[in-house]
């Protein structure tokens, strides 16, 4: 009989990220996500502040937004100039509503380059292992540079998903 190793189980990361960008998304929410930026993370470097940078991935902000199980793809708005936008599941930080602060957090995890996922720029790699332990969050309010932020302001050319159909439903 094998014994699974803790290793072998499928993160359930992209998952929960789809479901609370649904669910900011269904509530009228803006949902942010922090992302820990390294060789692997295609962003405009000029808005990266200590390695990290925050992203709107409201489908407003957002053009051609994909959240898969290995990344996060999409082009958005930096300075008023379209970018390509690429993030590896693993460098993602936390997702949350930008109004509240509800979300998710998620551990850091440290990759060797022989570990990780690296943009479709550079040369093929091997997935990260996924981080364990996500947590609920209520992140506090915190004054962010908004250049910094892809905004929907300067994003009105997206076009929009369609709204209606299924969805999350707040329980209490």
């Amino acid at each position: 009989m094998k014994v699974m190793d803790f290793n072998d189980i499928p993160t359930t990361k992209p998952y929960l990220l789809r479901a609370i960008h649904e669910w900011c998304s269904h509530n009228g929410y803006t949902p942010y996500m922090a992302v820990s930026v390294d060789h692997t993370v295609e962003v405009p470097m000029a808005f990266v502040s200590d390695s990290q940078i925050v992203l709107n991935v409201s489908y407003g902000a957002t053009q051609g937004l994909e959240l898969t199980n290995d990344m996060v793809s999409f082009k958005g708005r930096f300075g008023g100039k379209v970018q390509d936008i690429f993030v590896p599941i693993s460098r993602v930080l936390a997702i949350y509503a930008r109004e509240n602060g509800q979300g998710m957090a998620f551990p850091a995890t440290e990759t060797s380059s022989a570990d990780i996922t690296v943009a479709p720029s550079q040369q093929p790699g091997i997935a990260a292992p996924a981080a364990k332990g996500p947590t609920l969050v209520s992140v506090a309010p915190v004054s962010v540079d908004k250049k910094a932020i892809t905004s929907a302001d300067d994003n009105d050319s997206f076009p929009k998903p369609p709204s209606g159909g299924g969805g999350l439903r707040r329980v209490k």
